[in-house]
């Protein structure tokens, strides 16, 4: 019989936390190469060549079967890549090739739907 209460009061709670959704967010990371969906050259600050790609990685959480996208910004320089999110957590990445010209600091923003922002992070490009 107490395993029958316990069962009861239990099972109310456990419905309601599913039924709770996940706001849409997201974990990003910038790095120099991303290797089995991980970002591979973590940093804040890279001191790069001409020519070098420098990686926006993103676990998203929350937005299933919608598009998100990658926007790389520094003044009135931007670029924007969009992808698809089939699942929920997914791990997915965009790169940026920096110039001559393109050093500085720079931000990038991962967009969902409505441009909702879902996460953002800074860093500071030398090119050589």
């Amino acid at each position: 019989m107490r395993r029958l209460l316990f069962a009861a009061f239990l099972a109310p709670s456990l419905l309601m936390a599913q039924a709770t959704p996940i706001r849409p967010h997201a974990e990003l990371k910038t790095g120099t190469a991303v290797e089995k969906m991980e970002i591979v050259g973590e940093a804040s600050e890279f001191k790069v060549p001409a020519g070098t790609k420098i990686y926006a990685w993103a676990k998203v959480m929350g937005a299933a079967d919608t598009n998100v996208t990658f926007v790389f910004s520094k003044g009135d320089q931007t670029s924007k890549q969009e992808l698809k999110v089939p699942r929920s957590p997914y791990r997915t990445h965009a790169y940026r090739t920096f110039r001559k010209g393109d050093g500085g600091e720079w931000t990038v923003k991962l967009m969902g739907d409505q441009d909702a922002v879902l996460g953002t992070a800074t860093f500071k490009v030398e090119v050589e």
